[in-house]
């Protein structure tokens, strides 16, 4: 779960806020203007800010800029009233996840897009750390006599365009090995997509592997391309990949194949 701020002016919208994302499980600190959520986004940490875009103070697009500049990794959702959609469209565009029409539908719709904007943040800090690794990674020792059989193995799958299970205790360095097989192989300019199949919910997964079309479900306010889609002509990983529900690998089975 979550730690949620949410700016809104209006008393009974922020209660209903505040109460439908706790009874989901998220930590709420609730602003009541832009002002105050300025104050608190200074001293505290967050993962998503839920932000109404016009209220007294700095508005939801001013917070939104702030944000941006000094807390990229910050998920930031905006509240509209009818007849501001097109701002709140520009403000994807300045990077905002998502937009939500007041009056909201509904507790769950405002939930499933609240998890939706948590679930993209673990991908992306998840795919951070898969960079980051990627760019300051130690090379595989391939004159280590314990290495020999997995230098042989890379090799002889390198040049194929086979699907490879790499199974090893936590730690064992399962991704450093996809990486340099990935590098070695006809893939090596294409992308390197990881995905931790076990820091997502079953719900979402489905989502962020194959993707979505716009008006899919209540939220999908626009076409999502799917990760397996971003892999294209690369190579996708797929960390834990056990932990999936076995009908999700049912699925996953049939792209491969």
């Amino acid at each position: 779960m979550a730690k949620v701020l949410v700016a809104e002016d209006e008393e009974g919208v922020r209660e209903f806020l505040v109460e439908a994302l706790e009874l989901a499980g998220h930590t709420v600190t609730p602003a009541r203007d832009g002002h105050e959520a300025k104050r608190l986004l200074g001293e505290r940490s967050f993962e998503l800010l839920l932000t109404d875009l016009k209220m007294p103070g700095p508005s939801g697009l001013d917070l939104l800029r702030e944000v941006k500049a000094s807390q990229p990794e910050l998920e930031v959702i905006l509240l509209t009233a009818h007849g501001t959609v097109d701002t709140a469209v520009e403000a994807m565009k300045l990077g905002a996840f998502d937009y939500l029409q007041k009056p909201i539908g509904s507790p769950a719709e405002l939930r499933l897009v609240v998890e939706r904007a948590v679930e993209h943040r673990a991908l992306a800090a998840s795919q951070e750390r898969s960079e980051r690794l990627r760019e300051g990674q130690v090379r595989l020792t391939w004159g280590a006599p314990a290495m020999s059989g997995v230098v042989d193995a890379l090799q002889k799958v390198a040049p194929t365009q086979a699907t490879v299970l790499l199974t090893g205790e936590s730690g064992a360095g399962k991704e450093v090995v996809a990486r340099s097989l990935h590098e070695q192989s006809r893939r090596a300019e294409g992308p390197f997509v990881a995905v931790n199949c076990a820091a997502l919910s079953e719900s979402l997964l489905e989502s962020e592997l194959f993707g979505h079309e716009k008006g899919a479900f209540t939220g999908a306010s626009a076409r999502r391309r799917g990760r397996l889609e971003l892999a294209e002509g690369g190579t996708f990983f797929l960390d834990e990949v056990a932990e999936l529900k076995p009908e999700l690998q049912a699925k996953l089975l049939r792209v491969l194949q």
